[in-house]
């Protein structure tokens, strides 16, 4: 039976990545500080919860023990987390590292995460320029992108078998934010309507989880060094997505598509396109589990079922969605609109 390690497994990504292999017949098992943030149906189907701190090199290290055909670091953010990690590569078959599309930057030096909005020409190839490697502080919004380079380069300069996966507003049962959140919420509450800003246009590419997770047992299957984006088969707009999430729940709303930010804010609001390009993916054997509205469906359920429990879930004065679920302003809005007709 082969082995799975995946570091930092209680999240979206290791509880899909477990879910897969589980089903594949591997033995799995999941790091983490606390095994209540892992539900109980990894451990019925055969997972094991280790706990670890992903910072003590002592601890991952005897996690792995006699080693791994497979290991998975779903939380390397920094070269130094990189540096822990090689380690544990030099005694795994096949290494996963879980990076993100914030790296890539335009002709201009901007992205994603930039003040101003990146403009790439097309899909973004894993041969699209990134910011410069950096070692700040990587939870800042210019930090994010640049650590992750600095994590990559750490893992790819070693010469083992590390793949790299660089996804995009990932979705799926355990996501923090679950950014879906802002439509099943305006859902549970029967908001009549539901505003967008810049006509729901936006376009920034998904990723399941269940997606990655595939493209990580592929990568299993043919360690080497390797940079691959990872995202759904298709690019949904925020206008789309608006819509998969009222017709899985049977709700109807009215669309109030606005030319302006003024209203209607979401997490999929850009400027200009942001779609990555997974051929090198598809070329090496990689099968998508689903498009965006067959796999977002397992976290709509998670979300309307209370997601992990209490505190799971944003509360009403979250600073990420507060602004975006601002309903006394999208009321008057819509009293105004009334009385003028």
């Amino acid at each position: 039976m082969p082995r799975a390690l995946v570091v930092g497994g209680t999240g979206l990504v290791g509880r899909a990545t477990a879910r897969r292999l589980l089903a594949a017949g591997w033995q799995v098992d999941l790091t983490g500080r606390d095994p209540a943030h892992l539900p109980a149906e990894f451990a019925d189907a055969g997972g094991r919860f280790v706990a670890a701190e992903r910072s003590d090199a002592g601890q991952l290290l005897a996690t792995l023990g006699d080693g791994a055909d497979l290991l998975v670091d779903c939380i390397c953010y920094t070269a130094a987390d990189a540096a822990l990690l090689l380690p544990l590569a030099h005694e795994a078959a096949s290494t996963v590292m879980i990076s993100s599309k914030a790296v890539y930057a335009d002709d201009g030096g901007n992205h994603s995460n930039s003040d101003t909005a990146p403009r790439f020409d097309g899909p973004i190839a894993e041969t699209q320029r990134t910011v410069a490697p950096g070692h700040a502080d990587y939870t800042t919004r210019e930090g994010y992108g640049a650590n992750k380079v600095a994590a990559e380069q750490a893992l790819l300069d070693s010469g083992l078998p590390v793949t790299v996966l660089r996804p995009s507003k990932i979705h799926g049962a355990g996501a923090a934010p679950p950014r879906e959140w802002v439509f099943v919420k305006r859902v549970l509450d029967r908001r009549p309507a539901v505003f967008l800003a810049r006509r729901g246009a936006g376009v920034d590419h998904t990723t399941a989880a269940a997606n990655i997770a595939a493209l990580i047992e592929v990568a299993a299957a043919k360690p080497a060094p390797r940079i691959l984006n990872s995202a759904d088969p298709d690019a949904p707009s925020a206008l789309a997505i608006s819509r998969v999430i009222a017709r899985h729940l049977g709700h109807s709303w009215k669309e109030v598509l606005l030319d302006d930010r003024s209203l209607g804010r979401h997490p999929w609001d850009v400027e200009h396109p942001i779609v990555l390009d997974t051929s090198a993916a598809l070329a090496l054997g990689y099968e998508p589990a689903g498009d965006y509205a067959t796999t977002v469906i397992e976290e709509i359920d998670w979300l309307v079922a209370g997601g992990d429990g209490p505190g799971s879930l944003p509360d009403p004065d979250d600073p990420f969605f507060a602004p975006m679920l601002d309903y006394a302003a999208e009321d008057s809005y819509l009293a105004r609109r009334r009385t003028t007709r």
